[in-house]
């Protein structure tokens, strides 16, 4: 490999395979997606988080083309959409929304149909693909006896016929039972050790949780946090559980610490918001000195849907 081969290909691999700039798109009045600026690693799997409605479909639909933006800038594995769509998307796999089929054909003809746009080394994936998304006994069946969470299967195995660098999913865990989930999550898995890019749109904040590295929340259509999946879930509320002998005289002592913001009593023992996370020694030394046993004193760890709904100002709304 020569020199210059190899700064190419460094800087390819450094390179984000998502890139947005700005990114907006208004629908009459109501502004869909606000400045949205994204970079989305290669080689790893990576959440898109929002309430229902909250730009996240929009967002896809820009990225692929379906959608011109109003302003801002994009590009798909270093190549700028829309001017370069059809170079950028030859190795890209998406399903938006629900994916959709010819449901009088069976699972595999529709993949035929597909293999035949696509070009002749398409038909050899096929049935690699099915196998891989658990079809095999169910690919000759037509598509219209086939399960919502069936054809999510169908599509991921239509995805996988480009041989993707990356994958965009739009909600693919939709109509999928607890096993399916679970298949899906080790698919994901699979697919990132291979080297590709799965961007997984979800509200699903749990699977999200344990199926990605990095996320980014999107809130009325702006991103409000983005970062590894561990600094998103973490608070900037510093919490503390307490467990001790005298629960009711513990609270009277730690109500007279200015670095108590508030205390509640839970079945577990107490729960205190403090000032600073670096308190905590000082309130334990507090309590022993008052001649309060402490069993117990535990940071509490904020969940990612904790932090989501810290972050985010609805609770879900239509779309």
């Amino acid at each position: 490999m020569t020199a210059a081969l190899a700064r190419l290909r460094m800087r390819s691999m450094s390179e984000p395979i998502i890139a947005t700039a700005a990114l907006t798109k208004r629908f009459g009045d109501r502004v869909a997606v606000d400045s949205v600026s994204l970079e989305v690693p290669r080689g790893c799997a990576y959440g898109f988080l929002g309430h229902n409605g909250a730009g996240k479909t929009t967002t896809i639909r820009m990225l692929l083309g379906l959608t011109r933006p109003d302003s801002g800038t994009m590009a798909l594995r270093g190549l700028a959409v829309p001017g370069h769509r059809r170079e950028a998307l030859s190795r890209v796999g998406a399903i938006v929304e629900e994916p959709r089929f010819h449901h009088h054909l069976t699972g595999r003809e529709n993949l035929v149909l597909l293999a035949a746009v696509r070009g002749p080394e398409t038909f050899a994936r096929i049935d690699g693909a099915v196998e891989r998304v658990g079809l095999t006994e169910r690919i000759d069946e037509k598509v219209g006896r086939y399960s919502q969470g069936m054809r999510q299967r169908l599509g991921i195995a239509r995805c996988l016929l480009a041989d993707p660098e990356l994958l965009i999913l739009d909600e693919p865990t939709n109509g999928l039972d607890p096993a399916g989930i679970l298949e899906f999550r080790q698919l994901i898995g699979s697919l990132v050790e291979e080297g590709r890019t799965v961007f997984l749109s979800s509200h699903l904040l749990d699977e999200v949780e344990k199926t990605c590295e990095e996320a980014a929340i999107i809130d009325a259509g702006r991103i409000v946090s983005a970062g590894p999946i561990a600094e998103l879930a973490r608070s900037n509320r510093a919490e503390l559980i307490i467990d001790c002998d005298e629960r009711e005289r513990a609270m009277e002592v730690i109500s007279g610490s200015a670095d108590v913001l508030g205390a509640q009593r839970t079945p577990t023992g107490l729960r205190l918001a403090l000032r600073a996370a670096d308190t905590a020694s000082a309130l334990n030394r507090r309590l022993v000195e008052a001649g309060i046993a402490v069993s117990r004193l535990e940071p509490v760890h904020t969940s990612l849907e904790e932090r989501f709904l810290e972050v985010t100002s609805r609770l879900g709304s239509a779309a």
